[in-house]
């Protein structure tokens, strides 16, 4: 089964300083329908204006991905990590027992990320944060695993959870496939073009839900860039 969710049928908030997209319930914006997919709870789509960001706030036992779109991300936590992610790179913080960190867009122009949020596969455990770079031209025409918790994912940023975050870019007629196996979740969307999986048309932004497939095709409409969730 592939379910296409339209980008524009999806919730949202417009902050001034943020505007989300949420493609599953989140903050103010509740569809019980769309609560998570399996281990998947939380995929936003977020443009952050020029200098401005998320102040120091609490987390607890999550996995939570950030995907640099455009722009940067400048992050702080209470462990005293800082660093800058840039557009193509990833991040992530294993919340854990419990953290507090800030993200911030010190850039003169907007940032825009994907926040994906993991549930952990056992609760607790202390708190860690990390980045990594990932060359767009490293993925081209292949997906690399740029976090996982499954083993000999070995050159993902490490998460806590039965998942691995996936990305792709593909030239217009370029098709790249992925065996997820029929108990898996998957959840694709391309950050930049279309594709069309397995007969169903994905514009930009738009999410595939993906699931009871052993494994699933995908073309390149446009040229694309791609990130797929496979999780529990």
């Amino acid at each position: 089964m592939i379910e296409r969710r339209p980008f524009a049928a999806l919730g949202g908030a417009d902050h001034g300083w943020l505007k989300a997209k949420h493609h599953f319930s989140f903050a103010e914006y509740h569809d019980p329908a769309r609560v998570h997919w399996g281990d998947l709870r939380v995929w936003n789509d977020d443009e952050i204006a020029a200098n401005s960001g998320f102040p120091p706030h609490p987390h607890a036992n999550m996995e939570i991905i950030t995907y640099v779109r455009e722009g940067a991300i400048t992050h702080q936590d209470s462990l005293g990590n800082k660093g800058r992610t840039e557009a193509g790179d990833v991040q992530v913080m294993s919340a854990g027992s419990g953290i507090r960190h800030a993200e911030y867009n010190m850039e003169s122009v907007t940032t825009r990320i994907f926040q994906i949020w993991i549930l952990p596969t056992k609760q607790g455990g202390q708190p860690t944060w990390g980045s990594k770079p990932f060359p767009k031209d490293d993925r081209s025409g292949r997906f690399v695993t740029l976090a996982s918790g499954i083993d000999n994912d070995n050159d993902a940023l490490p998460i806590r959870a039965d998942a691995r975050v996936l990305g792709a870019t593909l030239k217009a007629g370029e098709s790249v496939e992925y065996a997820i196996g029929k108990a898996r979740h998957g959840y694709l969307v391309p950050a930049t073009g279309a594709v069309d999986v397995d007969g169903v048309r994905i514009e930009a932004r738009d999410g595939a839900a993906i699931r009871d497939v052993e494994r699933f095709k995908v073309t390149a409409l446009e040229d694309s860039e791609i990130v797929l969730v496979d999780a529990a």
